[in-house]
């Protein structure tokens, strides 16, 4: 029997016709499936990521019902039939949303009815957009990191080419409750994540403030629109296909077919037990080795890779160690990874998971080092360190770090042996030479450090943990020529698995443009580090991945007392946030005054380099004085409260009783402000 698909009512423009909906959706579904792919959450993977986008595209054509219609927009030709478009947007969108706010991963391709698919399913292969580059690196962890509703925000500013006002129209009907706030802050996101020019931040102020002042285009506030977001990495239609992991697929297929006879057989059992005594008998589970525990499963880097891939990092660590094949010892690590009720002591840095995701880690090191059995695993996102002793009685232990986006340095070197006084570490493949020295004794060459055939260095010094600074050993490296000339950096240990990476940026000079941080091995970046070595000690246990030493100004102190120095140490997390200190540095060489510390801020980064810090200080000739300096952008400064002045340029130099707590604001061009801490 044929059903004949009714059409809308003229009088109901609630009611949308299904076949105008179909015919929007095949003309748009590459547009609609792109912006569902870049609103889902990323923690499941993008495979899954591409399959949920297009499913929930796929199946928004609706019955016929009631839909929210899609606004007509006077420059917008490209819709044939906008209100059915309008409805699909708004439908997918709220699909997304949905997605993003159930707790777990992204539904699996299969329905709930065995055998039969919630199309589109993929089997033996795994499917991807291309990769990109450094720009849609960044712009997609922005987008991992931001809310749901930022996501969708960014997404209609730019892949819709949305107003302001549509696009807070079009997240108020999706559900959305505060659009104006979620614009806001995605407009942030889009001047943050697009193309540079010599002033990092002046963008992100014009955005914002355009975001509450009326329907402006992101291309007509801030002139740079998030091109990576047009790209191929963000096109799940354009897509790459690679095998499963082939080895787990054989496991699979094997467990299967276990798992079936072992209950065939449990069953023939309980119905012959029932049929001897007339008593029903319960059948228990047939025990399985889990994936998750099968060292057979753990993905091994060949040794050579590091010196054929432009991606250098622990994925191109080879398993080094002479218990790489010790399969009792792996499962047992893997075991402790991967079960939350393994019993033994189980630690985690700040932002890292206590257990794994299911997929199979990487091993990167298994040996016996100091009395205790080492494996070394990394899962793409976190590098977990499991050690257990020789002999006696000891406790094994995990230990879990995040290390998301490490590189050459950040992935250069792991601490696999810690004692109050020194650690081992292993060293990545491709570096080439290793020393150690003092912080503290910048004119004191490096002392050569001997390691083993797999890396593993001699016992080095580290930093004090109970607030002695009478030293602080660092560890230099340089990198091989096989993939860089000349390269050489910092490591210093601040108590977790990676060491911290330490760089410099030297004073601004007048017509350069500014430059991004250095590695601090130069003669100036070691006698700046001398005097703020000190205050790393209070980073500890925060996951930090690097350190900055910025130099953003240089002072004349009154009186002709000499020259002053201000710093911005900046630490940057492998979550994301960071902390800034900022110093004060006097012509004398002692160590640095504190001027001020800002948490979980963007200052003295890329994205933040419009700064500004002030002082107390005592003359010579015991006169006090209020000092401030900004970055080479302020033009005038000020201070208000009890007491009040005016400075043109960067700095200033008045007169004040000690302790004076003034408010110090910095002029930036275009009538912005920058605050003293």
């Amino acid at each position: 029997m044929f059903v004949r698909r009714q059409s809308p009512s003229d009088g109901d423009p609630r009611v949308l016709d299904v076949r105008r909906a179909e015919a929007a959706l095949m003309e748009h579904y590459a547009r609609l499936v792109r912006l569902v792919y870049v609103t889902l959450p990323r923690s499941p993977g993008r495979h899954r990521r591409v399959l949920a986008a297009h499913g929930l595209v796929q199946r928004a054509l609706p019955h016929r019902g009631p839909a929210l219609p899609g606004r007509r927009r006077a420059d917008d030709s490209r819709d044939a039939a906008p209100d059915a478009y309008g409805a699909l947007r708004t439908s997918v969108l709220r699909a997304a949303m949905a997605q993003d706010a159930r707790p777990g991963p992204l539904p699996r391709p299969w329905g709930r009815w065995a055998g039969r698919p919630a199309l589109p399913a993929v089997w033996g292969l795994r499917v991807f957009p291309q990769s990109g580059g450094a720009e849609e690196l960044l712009l997609d962890r922005a987008l991992a990191q931001a809310d749901w509703p930022v996501r969708a925000a960014v997404a209609l500013l730019v892949l819709e080419k949305l107003s302001v006002d549509e696009a807070a129209a079009v997240l108020r009907e999706t559900g959305v409750t505060e659009p104006g706030e979620a614009l806001l802050a995605g407009r942030r996101l889009i001047d943050e994540s697009g193309p540079r020019t010599s002033d990092t931040t002046s963008g992100t102020g014009a955005a914002v403030a355009s975001a509450g002042s009326g329907p402006t285009s992101v291309a007509d506030s801030s002139g740079t629109p998030v091109s990576a977001l047009l790209a191929p990495e963000f096109d799940p239609c354009l897509l790459h296909a690679r095998p499963t992991d082939l080895l787990r697929r054989r496991h699979r297929v094997r467990t299967a077919v276990t798992v079936v006879l072992l209950a065939a057989c449990v069953g023939a059992t309980s119905l012959s037990l029932a049929g001897d005594s007339g008593v029903p008998v319960e059948s228990g589970r047939a025990g399985t080795s889990s994936k998750a525990t099968d060292a057979a499963l753990l993905r091994h880097t060949p040794a050579g890779v590091w010196a054929d891939t432009a991606r250098v990092d622990f994925t191109a660590w080879p398993a080094r160690g002479a218990r790489t094949g010790d399969r009792a010892l792996l499962e047992r690590a893997l075991r402790a990874w991967s079960d939350p009720s393994w019993r033994g002591r189980r630690s985690q840095e700040a932002g890292a998971a206590s257990t794994g995701s299911g997929r199979a880690p990487r091993l990167l090191f298994a040996d016996d080092v100091d009395g205790r059995a080492v494996v070394v695993l990394h899962d793409d996102l976190t590098t977990v360190r499991y050690s257990e002793p020789l002999r006696g009685d000891g406790a094994p232990e995990l230990v879990s770090a995040l290390t998301d986006g490490a590189d050459v340095t950040t992935a250069a070197a792991v601490v696999v042996s810690r004692t109050p006084e020194s650690v081992r570490m292993l060293l990545a493949p491709w570096i080439a030479e290793a020393g150690t020295r003092d912080l503290l004794a910048p004119d004191t060459p490096a002392r050569q450090v001997s390691r083993s055939d797999s890396g593993l260095t001699e016992p080095l010094p580290v930093p004090s943990a109970d607030g002695d600074c009478g030293a602080w050993p660092v560890v230099q490296l340089r990198s091989s020529s096989r993939i860089v000339e000349k390269h050489a950096f910092l490591l210093t240990d601040l108590g977790g698995i990676s060491p911290v990476h330490l760089t410099y940026m030297p004073p601004p000079e007048p017509g350069t443009r500014p430059r991004p941080p250095r590695e601090a091995t130069g003669p100036d970046a070691l006698r700046g580090w001398a005097r703020t070595a000190c205050r790393l000690d209070r980073m500890r246990g925060r996951g930090v991945r690097a350190v900055n030493h910025w130099v953003f100004a240089q002072q004349d102190l009154p009186e002709r007392a000499g020259r002053a120095t201000w710093v911005c140490a900046r630490a940057d997390t492998w979550r994301g946030p960071g902390r800034v200190e900022y110093l004060f540095l006097g012509p004398d060489t002692g160590p640095a005054r504190s001027a001020g510390v800002r948490e979980n801020t963007a200052e003295c980064s890329r994205f933040g380099q419009h700064v500004l810090a002030d002082v107390g200080w005592r003359a010579p000739s015991g006169s006090s004085y209020l000092l401030a300096a900004g970055s080479r952008s302020v033009g005038g400064i000020k201070a208000s409260g009890p007491l009040r002045a005016e400075a043109d340029g960067r700095y200033l130099a008045v007169r004040a009783p000690r302790n004076t707590d003034a408010e110090v604001v910095g002029q930036l061009p275009e009538r912005a402000e920058v605050r003293a801490p």
